[in-house]
């Protein structure tokens, strides 16, 4: 498949941005470099997304309690198979597990549950959810963290104070495991994310948009 040269640029980047986070502090398990985050309203046909992404990147479905919920999961489970992408459901492991996904990701509001899931799923990958320094200290028994808004971003991390460059930096070194850069990341901008200690980048409108058929 031909990457747009958006999608180029966002994968080379991720991809640098993960080689650079292992040298220096190697993860548990493999890490996805890039993170396709869906949303019913502003991805309604994320499987196609899925499809387009790279070997080695990852899905995270969040379905906010969508009526098609387990449809979606299911287009979206074959899509990332015959990519070979990883696929994290929100929030929601009991769809993880009747999926076959690959992990969970978890809001922050849920982020102590990823002892009881660890436990439960040691092969999971569990990702969760930071929009805090207190949050990033305090987080527990997961592979990584995600951190937003880095930059003036859409969605709920529109509310959120945005980070820029020099706070996500401040913040990731307090962090106990690796993380990603999440908010208003595009073609643009990723570069400015080198030597930040980002263990890739996350997104949502940037990556539908670049990788798509």
């Amino acid at each position: 498949m031909t990457l747009s040269e958006d999608a180029r640029t966002l994968w080379q980047t991720a991809t640098a941005l993960a080689r650079a986070a292992a040298a220096v502090s190697p993860p548990k398990r493999p890490l996805p470099p890039l993170l396709f985050f869906t949303d019913p309203v502003r991805t309604p046909r994320p499987w196609e997304t899925a499809a387009c992404l790279p070997v080695g990147a990852g899905v995270v479905f969040r379905h906010f309690g969508a009526a098609d919920a387990l449809e979606t999961g299911l287009r979206l489970r074959a899509a990332t198979q015959a990519a070979g992408v990883r696929l994290l459901v929100g929030l929601d492991a009991d769809l993880a597990e009747r999926i076959e996904a690959d992990g969970v990701h978890l809001p922050k509001r849920a982020l102590s549950a990823a002892y009881a899931l660890s436990g439960r799923r040691p092969g999971w990958l569990l990702t969760g959810a930071a929009h805090s320094a207190a949050t990033v200290k305090a987080a527990r028994d997961l592979d990584a963290l995600v951190l937003s808004p880095v930059f003036p971003a859409g969605g709920a991390s529109g509310r959120k104070r945005v980070l820029g460059i020099d706070g996500f930096k401040a913040w990731a070194t307090h962090a106990p495991c690796p993380i990603y850069a999440l908010g208003g990341i595009g073609a643009g901008n990723v570069f400015d994310l080198l030597g930040s200690g980002a263990c890739g980048i996350a997104g949502v409108d940037a990556v539908q948009t670049a990788f798509r058929p």
